[in-house]
């Protein structure tokens, strides 16, 4: 009888909504034989705990190698081939935050941004003197004084939101080409950043869920 193989790929990051987390939760399997893939996904990997009996958010560090050794116990003969991460991290999350407490966080943030840009914006244009690079290349080009605002202030007006839509590649929930904006590519790298420094922690303070 040929020795069955299991394919298993779990990702570096996954959220869960439930305390009790199965393997079908956090990973994806392949196997020939369909009823040894059906009883892993129920395998039971991880319990978050209640703390004072309520619900908390929680991060839980793990070693594949304790994934294999459930496995293994389950089923001694079967061959294990990993297509995903070696370490990776479990986030509890019990429930999503009210919406409209959502809504006063982003009407919140929106407000920093946007005063905080004004403010850098305003600070650059004074420190590089830029109406007063304006007049004189208008008086250049005109050979007239400028007495207001003219099309150059104006165009700079303009220029400056749109070059700022177009560099962050996004307008309201809609993206203007299909590439990633600049925020996602931050926020992944943060993501990986935090990810890293959850395992690297864990693994250094002992609390990470590994093979003896």
């Amino acid at each position: 009888m040929p020795e069955e193989t299991l394919y298993l790929k779990i990702g570096q990051n996954n959220v869960v909504s439930r305390r009790r987390v199965t393997l079908g939760d956090i990973g994806k399997m392949e196997c020939e034989d369909p009823g040894i893939k059906d009883s892993l996904k129920h395998l039971e990997l991880y319990c978050f705990p209640r703390f004072q009996g309520k619900e908390k958010r929680q991060v839980q560090t793990f070693s594949l190698l304790i994934i294999i050794q459930m496995i293994h116990k389950k089923y001694p003969g079967l061959k294990i081939v990993n297509l995903g991460e070696a370490d990776f991290i479990i986030h509890y999350m019990p429930r999503e935050e009210p919406k409209a407490w959502q809504l006063i966080k982003t009407c919140l943030i929106c407000a920093v941004l946007f005063f905080g840009a004004a403010f850098m914006i305003m600070t650059f244009n004074n420190d590089v003197s830029v109406p007063e690079v304006f007049d004189k290349f208008y008086t250049q080009v005109t050979g007239q004084e400028a007495s207001g605002p003219t099309i150059l202030e104006i165009c700079y007006c303009i220029g400056l939101p749109l070059g700022i839509l177009v560099f962050y590649n996004h307008i309201g929930r809609k993206k203007i080409t299909d590439d990633p904006t600049p925020v996602q590519v931050s926020m992944r790298k943060y993501e990986q950043d935090v990810d890293t420094t959850y395992m690297e922690d864990s693994s250094r303070e002992g609390k990470s869920i590994d093979v003896d």
